[in-house]
């Protein structure tokens, strides 16, 4: 059955996005759909994985409100297959191979992926063949629990009939997502397929792209990017994978493939802009080079804006909330804008409260950051925090500290709780990181707190110093006291060749506490 006999003949009111996918396979099936480090695929060859994966599921019964463990590599076209197979069928999915790991290669123990189909009721993990013998011991251990193995090696251009889509019905569950856990444990985040949909739909902006994008992806397309990976191909498009960033493959990819948007963490971006010889490259095909994670230094993306011109747009955003501000290309050539992360996007509402109250702050005063939008999160489930979406679930605490300057831009000043009280005195790590990553020497650098003997706390700083530069730590203390106060100088200075980051592209920061020197 095609996808076209499938949209006519199911029930469905408003068509699920895989459907969307299938049809631009089928439209094209010679294309290279999906370029990966484990194979490139057309779109034949692509539409069959997710026909063989949904043919399997739906032996094993699985529809409506079930929920499917992933188990593959990252970054692969398995991962995808998967996904797109169990949403074709109405069934969430929940990624339990690496989220919020350390590293691709650094798997989650067996215990926590035991946890999480315990939580999220999975009956079924769907495996590639790598990961097939942790999938069976997670069976093994739970009673009812089926191990099914997708082998994109196997597939041919032969024809199983496409199994019917489920009716579309927004309000049941689509994904399990778990947060970074950047502050803490990561969260268990519920999102329906109303939701999800909006999120595909939204994520190259208000409306579709007016090109076929061929888009690549660097972060784990099990979190962040997923629904970028969903929006291109579901706009005709193509993806490139790879697992992990590499400048070099980075470069290589962007003109080999004409990659036409991409997605990179603040660090990815600043490791690229610093590659010898960037200055005097050429990027024709680009039409967005998107960043997002973490705080981004001014001086740094007033280069990266160089290099990039009016392709570059940074994205504040979380789990939780999905996008919620952007700072447009033509943000990045005022100076005044650039310590900021923009403007809400148009559909999202943002407000800025007191920390123990619904009640708003003054325009320039600093609270917490709040919004409304219809890409927020359905909410949490098992023993995340219940209280992040007020009685009415319609607005979102997001946790984070900020406050509106005269131009209506937004400024990040750090999180609720995420304050080291040194020598009395209140300090947000994030002020103080601003500071560093806007000295001219200092490549990257991260801010956090550490609690030593007697539970005194104490602020600590890892920096990743520019090429050869060489300057002691007076020399960053005087810098930091001279911007803030001497209270804001961290008690300790840990230099670093190059900051660990999770898959994310975020820091690490339980590396960074537990290995405080480089290696």
């Amino acid at each position: 059955m095609s996808v076209g006999q499938v949209l006519s003949e199911s029930s469905q009111q408003t068509p699920n996005y895989v459907l969307r996918i299938l049809g631009h396979l089928e439209a094209d099936p010679a294309k290279t759909a999906v370029y990966s480090w484990d194979g490139d695929l057309t779109a034949a060859e692509f539409h069959r994985l997710i026909t063989d994966a949904a043919v399997s599921l739906a032996g094993a019964g699985v529809g409506p409100t079930d929920t499917v463990a992933v188990l593959t590599e990252p970054n692969s076209p398995a991962m995808l297959a998967a996904r797109y197979a169990a949403h074709l069928l109405g069934a969430a999915v929940i990624h339990i191979r690496s989220m919020n790991a350390r590293s691709d290669e650094d798997e989650l123990p067996a215990a926590e992926q035991a946890r999480l189909l315990q939580t999220t009721g999975a009956r079924v993990v769907l495996a590639d063949e790598p990961n097939s013998p942790r999938g069976q011991v997670l069976c093994n251990g739970r009673a009812g629990t089926v191990l099914l193995i997708l082998d994109h090696a196997a597939t041919t251009s032969g024809g199983t009939d496409l199994p019917t889509a489920a009716p579309f019905v927004p309000e049941n569950p689509a994904v399990v997502d778990l947060t970074s856990g950047t502050t803490g444990s990561p969260k268990l985040v519920r999102r329906s397929f109303g939701v999800r949909g909006r999120l595909v739909d939204l994520s190259f902006g208000s409306l579709p792209p007016e090109h076929r994008p061929t888009l690549l992806l660097v972060t784990p397309i099990s979190h962040a990017t997923a629904t970028m990976a969903d929006a291109a191909l579901a706009a005709g498009g193509s993806i490139v994978l790879h697992n992990g960033f590499d400048v070099h493959d980075v470069l290589h990819a962007l003109a080999e493939h004409r990659v036409t948007d991409t997605y990179l963490a603040v660090p990815h971006l600043y490791q690229l802009i610093d590659s010898p010889g960037i200055d005097r490259a050429s990027f024709p095909f680009l039409r967005q080079v998107l960043y997002s994670g973490t705080a981004a230094a001014p001086s740094r993306t007033a280069k990266a804006s160089q290099v990039f011109g009016d392709t570059l747009v940074q994205l504040y955003g979380s789990t939780e909330a999905g996008g919620m501000c952007t700072l447009i290309p033509l943000d990045h050539y005022e100076p005044e804008l650039l310590p900021s992360v923009g403007r809400p996007f148009p559909w999202v509402e943002m407000e800025i409260w007191r920390p123990d109250s619904q009640e708003p702050v003054g325009r320039g005063a600093t609270g917490e950051i709040c919004v409304r939008s219809p890409t927020l999160m359905d909410g949490y489930l098992g023993e995340g925090d219940r209280a992040a979406l007020t009685a009415a679930g319609d607005w979102l605490r997001t946790g984070d500290l900020g406050h509106w300057d005269k131009y209506g831009y937004l400024h990040l000043v750090g999180r609720i709780g995420d304050v080291v009280k040194v020598h009395g005195i209140k300090v947000h790590p994030a002020a103080v990181q601003e500071v560093l990553l806007n000295h001219p020497d200092v490549a990257n650098a991260v801010v956090y707190g550490t609690r030593g003997a007697e539970f005194i706390e104490r602020l600590e700083a890892a920096v990743e110093l520019r090429g050869s530069a060489r300057f002691s730590d007076d020399e960053l203390r005087s810098h930091i006291a001279a911007e803030l106060t001497a209270a804001h100088v961290p008690d300790a200075f840990h230099r670093w060749a190059e900051i660990p980051l999770t898959p994310s592209g975020k820091p690490d920061y339980a590396h960074l506490r537990g290995q405080k020197e480089a290696q």
